[in-house]
Parts: C-alpha cells; structure tokens; sequence
C-alpha cells in the first residue's frame, strides 16, 4: 500500500499530541508501520512513545552541524513506531513553525519513506492558527487527510473554525482536504450535541468522541499511552476504535466554515440551550 499521511491539528492543550500518540499507537498494534512527526515547537509529541523520554528534534541537530543523517533524527519507539519532533527554534529567535517545514524538506530529500517504509505517517501539529510552516500539510497537500481535535469549548471550536478556513482556502490548489472532527475530552451529551451542531453547520462530521480519562491521566505520569499501560481499558479500547475509523476513512470534505460574526452568534444560540446549574 501507499503511505497514507494524516495530520491532526488542535487548539493547544485540548489534548491533540495526546491523541496523535494514541492513534499511532493503536495503529502500530494493527499490524501497521506507523511514524509520527511531531510539529510543534514544544517537541513532545512523541514523549509517550517513547516512555517519557524527549528525543533529538530536527532544529536541534541541525543547530549542532550542517549535515545530518536520518538516524540520527528517526528514533524507534513503543512497538516500532518511528517518532521524529521536528522541534522549534531558540527563545525569542525566528519562526516557531520552521521545524516543520525543516523537517519535512530532510524527509523527502533522504528518502526517509522509502529507507523506513511506513504505511502511515501521523503529523502533529500546533492548531491554534494555520499560518507559515503550521500551514504546511493543509497548504501543500502532504496530507491526504486532516483531523482537526476538539472539545465543546467555545475557543477550541474557534480554532477548529479558523482551520477551516485554511482548508477552505488551499483547497482548490491541491491543498489536503478534512477527513473529520476527533471530539476530545468529552464528559457529557450536551457537549457532543455542541461538536454535532458544529459539524453541521460546517458541513462536515465527527468521526468519534473520546471521553476525559484518568486512565490516560496516570499511563501519561508513566510515559506511555494507555495501548502500552492498560492495553484491556476501556479507554484503550476507545482508541483503537478511532484508529480503525482513521484508517477506514476516505472521506476528504471541504468544510464550510462560519463568518466570526455568524460563529458567536452561533455559541450565543447554543449557550441558551445548555442546563445551568
């Protein structure tokens, strides 16, 4: 099979890496050679893969000598997975997204997919605005699909909307398309009924919900998701499944995101419906 490339995008901290670590590793124990990228300047997308443990990032090495070879940026993780952090740049200094667009430049200079041969490439991405190197998968199309990770909260589901329109925009020039909305942290119907109405009035779907977890909470203090630490919980059991509707997706969708003002006047609308307490 071709390699399927996959990049999932999210607000920070509303659980993106957490997420892409557990797909990666959900889909390393279906029989697949996975690879993550991690894109975000902070550069611990990989660190549960890894048991904790920070890797060389690409700026890093790169910061060290001129000429870098590919072990020496691709380290092997929890069942094979391949992990690469693409890092960022020194405080204060430059653009937060160059790693990413360094990154990608090495793997495809190096033949990194033909020497590894992933059947799937996971990208983990900063979300919060799609803009210079954070722009990459979705502008230039490296992705054959896009996840955006959200929970019913009202500025996470402003970012998901700003990465819409980025979608929106690059669409027409081979940019890669949405495959759908990962729920995350989600602890009631109504805020699945929040993500449903969002995703209808964007035109797309939620591809699965993923329920806040103290499971994942107490594997992440051991450095390792819940596929290594509690492989029979239910919260494992959860992942694997968004794994498999991952993998099993082809839809690409162009969303139809809101107009600011039309946006809050849509929380303001779904504000009035929710029970306070």
């Amino acid at each position: 099979m071709s390699v399927k490339q996959i990049a999932i995008y999210g607000k920070g901290g509303i659980g993106k890496s957490t997420t892409a670590a557990h797909i990666s590793a959900a889909l390393s124990t279906l029989g697949y050679r996975v690879m993550q990228i991690g894109c975000d300047p902070k550069s611990d997308s990989t660190n549960t893969l890894r048991g904790g443990k920070f890797i060389p990032t690409v700026l890093d090495r790169l910061r060290q000598r001129k000429k870098v070879q590919l072990g020496e940026i691709i380290h092997e993780g929890f069942n094979g997975i391949l992990t690469i952090e693409a890092g960022g740049p020194e405080p204060g200094v430059g653009c937060a997204g160059r790693g990413i667009l360094t990154a990608i430049n090495m793997i495809k200079e190096h033949g990194a997919f033909e020497q590894y041969k992933p059947d799937i490439v996971i990208y983990d991405v900063l979300g919060d605005v799609v803009c210079g190197g954070f722009a990459a998968p979705v502008r230039e199309g490296i992705a054959d699909q896009i996840y955006t990770v959200s929970s019913a909260d009202y500025m996470a589901i402003y970012a998901a909307n700003n990465l819409f329109k980025g979608i929106r925009k690059y669409s027409k020039s081979g940019g890669a398309l949405l495959g759908g909305i990962i729920g995350n942290s989600i602890t009631s119907q109504e805020e699945e009924e929040i993500l449903m109405d969002f995703a209808e009035r964007t035109r797309t779907k939620v591809i699965d919900f993923v329920p806040r977890s103290k499971t994942v909470r107490i594997c992440e203090l051991q450095g390792k998701t819940v596929i290594e630490c509690a492989p029979e919980s239910e919260q494992a059991k959860i992942y694997q499944r968004l794994a498999k509707k991952i993998i099993e997706n082809e839809d690409h969708d162009t969303p139809t995101p809101m107009e600011l003002e039309e946006l809050q006047e849509w929380a303001a609308e779904r504000s009035k419906k929710l029970v306070h307490y």
